[in-house]
Parts: structure tokens; sequence; C-alpha cells
């Protein structure tokens, strides 16, 4: 991964095996399947016929109640409540709070944004401590689950109990904002997803289930899940999109060109990411703002390494220039 060449690799196994082939990861019996009719088949399968399970350091540090892991009418509910928050309609009202969010360093846009949004955690000591904390806990999320003192999946784990403590806190300081009356429940998530009542006005979604799904929501916003390593290699797949290795956003401008499950950047069917288009608005806006206010050059090369997502091999620094002063910032 480091080498990053993990796509070369996947490639290899399928000229190898085909696009279905038996291996090992993480320790774990694995099968791999590649190709259209695979993401299809992912994507669009119930829970009686294909389950979800995340690796041991994923499940330990996100908790078992998030979507990752849910199945049937449990994947169904919360997904239902995360979609309230997250629909189109409702991300029209966020984008005045996206854009004051824009300006301060890139590198912290997407957490302070969900920060902000999502927990309603403004600027401030608290925020600090939660960048703190998640940084550390994503160091471990895909390390050897050996929980021993001085491991990084160790260090990880309390990362990662020290933010259930916090969104704990949170949790409560919303439910008695809630119970005050006149508090708007789309002002942010975990408010959202305690004001989501069944028929007889129960609470639909419970304590554990909003905090390993607040977990989740938080690595989704910073990190891409491996499963996309495979996806990308049908994006890449010279048959369906020609040159595919060339630089051409354009090719899939036309999505009703493209045949089904064969580009989808935010999965599909009922595994569909609940916040593509909170990720999209998002990214909208901060190309709004670079491109309108400033020109950049890069300082150093573009290339990446996996670990075990895409990072920069040289952290992607760039020299920004307030387009109305042409001082660098």
């Amino acid at each position: 991964m480091r080498a990053n060449t993990a796509e070369q690799w996947l490639q290899q196994r399928i000229q190898k095996y085909g696009p279905i082939s038996k291996l090992s990861l993480f320790g774990k019996p694995t099968v791999f399947i590649h190709g259209k009719d695979a993401n299809k088949f992912v994507f669009t399968s119930d829970s009686s016929t294909l389950s979800s399970s995340q690796p041991q350091s994923v499940k330990k540090l996100l908790g078992d109640r998030c979507l990752l892991e849910l199945g049937g009418q449990d994947h169904k509910r919360v997904m239902d409540a995360l979609g309230l928050f997250l629909k189109p309609e409702s991300l029209k009202s966020y984008v005045g709070k996206m854009d004051e969010e824009v300006l301060p360093l890139m590198k912290t846009l997407t957490f302070n944004i969900i920060c902000a949004l999502l927990f309603g955690i403004e600027r401030g000591a608290r925020r600090e401590k939660l960048v703190d904390w998640f940084q550390e806990m994503i160091e471990g999320m895909w390390s050897i689950p050996i929980n021993l003192p001085f491991t990084r999946y160790n260090r990880s784990l309390q990362a990662s109990a020290s933010i259930r403590n916090m969104m704990k806190d949170l949790i409560g300081e919303k439910r008695r904002e809630l119970a005050k009356k006149g508090v708007n429940p789309q002002k942010d998530l975990i408010s959202c997803m305690l004001s989501t009542r069944d028929e007889n006005n129960r609470e639909v979604i419970d304590e554990n289930e909003i905090m390993d799904n607040v977990m989740l929501v938080m690595t989704a916003g910073h990190d891409t899940s491996s499963i996309f390593w495979v996806i990308n290699m049908t994006h890449m797949d010279s048959s369906i999109f020609p040159e595919s290795s060339k630089f051409d956003p354009a090719r899939f401008k036309n999505q009703a060109s493209i045949p089904p499950y064969c580009f989808i950047p935010f999965g599909g069917g009922p595994r569909i990411c609940p916040g593509y288009e909170f990720a999209r608005i998002e990214t909208l806006i901060t190309i709004h703002h670079l491109v309108t206010q400033f020109t950049w050059k890069l300082l150093a090369d573009n290339f990446f390494k996996r670990d075990p997502m895409p990072v920069p091999t040289e952290g992607l620094p760039i020299q920004i220039m307030p387009k109305s002063t042409n001082r660098t910032s």
C-alpha cells in the first residue's frame, strides 16, 4: 500500500484468477469480486444474501451499530434517519455555515464543517480536543488489532473512548435543548436523530446507534472506505471508459450514457453513501472560493501513497495568493 501499487496488484489478480477469487485480508478469509455485475451484487443485495462486516480494528473503533455493520430493517431505519438531515432540501440551509468554514486551513476544512454542521460544535477548546482525538483514532483505524500498551491500535482505542465520552455529553446537551421546545431539530445531525420518532412518539434511533453513526460520519468525511479500491478498478476499465487513465472529468458528465453500476463514486442501491449530496455541495463551495478569490501553485510533486487511504507523498503544500492583492497567504 505504501508503495501505491494496490491497483496493479488487484489487476494482476484479475488477469490471473478472473473477476472472482479468494484471499486473506486482515487475517480473515475474503472473496474478491470485480466488475459492474459485482458492483450491482454488492450494492443491491439484501442482508439475507450478503452481510456487511468490517475488520475488527474498525468495528472496535466505530462501534457495531453503525451503518457499516447493519443490515435489513436496522440498516434502513438508521439510513432513513441520517437521510432526514442530509437530504438536498435541508442542505440548502447549511450553505451559509459552510461558507464560514471555507477559509481556515484547508487540511482541517472538512472536519471543521462536520463539527459545526453535524454536531453543532463551534470553534474553541472542545473542537480542538475532538480534532486531536480524531487524528489519533484514525492512525490506528487499519492497524493490526493488538491491544497492548504503546501500540498504535491501543492509542487509537483510547482516543475513540475519549470521543465517545464527548459525544455522550453532547447527546445529553442536545436532548435537554430539544426538551425546551422552540429548538430547530434540523440544526445539527445529533438533534435530528434524537427528534426522529415513530408513530408512537418513541425515539427511532437509540443512543448507542447515534454515537456509532456519528463516529462513522466523522470517519467517512475524512477518509473513504477501502472498498473503493475495487470500485476504482471499474472506473479504470478501458472497455467501459476509453483512455481511462487520462484526466478527463467530462467523461462522467453524461451519466445516462454510462452502463449501470460502472460509475459509482458514492456506491449504489441501499448501500449508497447517505452523505453524497453533502459532499457535493461542500466541494462546490470550496472550489467556488478558490477559483474566484485565489490563484495558487504547487510546491511539491503531486504523487501519492496509500496509508491505507491516498495520502500525498510530500503533503501537497501549495502557495495561495489572493487575487485582489497578489500577496502570499
